[in-house]
């Protein structure tokens, strides 16, 4: 992990996103173990910052799956989902992004359809490398696009369902390593979402969703490493 410089001009509050930034990278480009003990004080001194936005940090990546929190000794990396886990989250997808796309599309506002076309542009003009630094931003319109229609679904208890499905933090930790390699189809894909939510067909826009979240489950099983 790379240090930081400590700066009383820096807000606290961008001082813990770079924090957090910082061990997610390191995490999902697997220079931290699975398993590994993750000593708040140690990383703070690793990074030269307080114990403070660290703490923050490690709670919030605690939702992400990526760390854990044991008792009574602090936090540790968590294991690497087997081929059995992910399929069972991406079972979990199949049951929530559907009914929360069928949902959002009923609700769809002119705001919300731009806000989907400029991450599918995003999407598109990401690079793909092997580590994190180089598909972050792809991650990030990949996540945003899924997360708008959870959030535009109009029903808290679906969003509270998408939300502890962690994204799809695993999936790149499962799979990572190797960039992106199926950029082109899920960019098809989010696009016939989004096509199918413009025209308001809802019953549409719900069958392309669980086919897109199927063929990235069927993708990414083929990508995984031998075990």
């Amino acid at each position: 992990m790379k240090p930081l410089s400590g700066s009383h001009a820096i807000n606290r509050q961008v001082l813990a996103d770079h924090v957090y930034d910082e061990i997610l990278e390191s995490l999902m480009d697997g220079r931290l173990e699975p398993g590994a003990s993750m000593s708040i004080d140690g990383t703070a001194r690793e990074l030269e910052v307080s114990p403070t936005p660290v703490r923050e940090a490690l709670a919030r990546l605690e939702h992400t799956g990526l760390v854990r929190r044991v008792a009574l000794k602090g936090y540790r990396v968590a294991p690497l989902f087997s081929s059995e886990d992910f399929a069972q989250l991406m079972e979990a997808r199949l049951a929530i992004e559907p009914v929360t796309t069928r949902l959002a599309c009923e609700r769809m506002t002119p705001e919300t359809l731009a806000a989907l076309e400029r991450s599918i542009h995003n999407l598109a003009t990401a690079l793909r490398g092997p580590s994190f630094a180089e598909f972050r931003d792809y991650f990030d319109a990949d996540e945003l696009f899924h997360r708008l229609i959870a959030e535009n679904a109009g029903n808290p208890f679906m969003l509270a369902a998408y939300n502890a499905l962690g994204g799809q933090v695993q999936r790149f930790r499962l799979f990572g390593g190797i960039g992106i390699t199926d950029a082109d189809h899920a960019i098809s894909e989010h696009q016939a979402i989004f096509d199918a939510l413009l025209s308001g067909d809802a019953t549409l826009a719900s069958e392309m969703m669980a086919a897109h979240v199927s063929k990235v489950r069927g993708r990414a099983m083929a990508d995984a490493p031998e075990s």
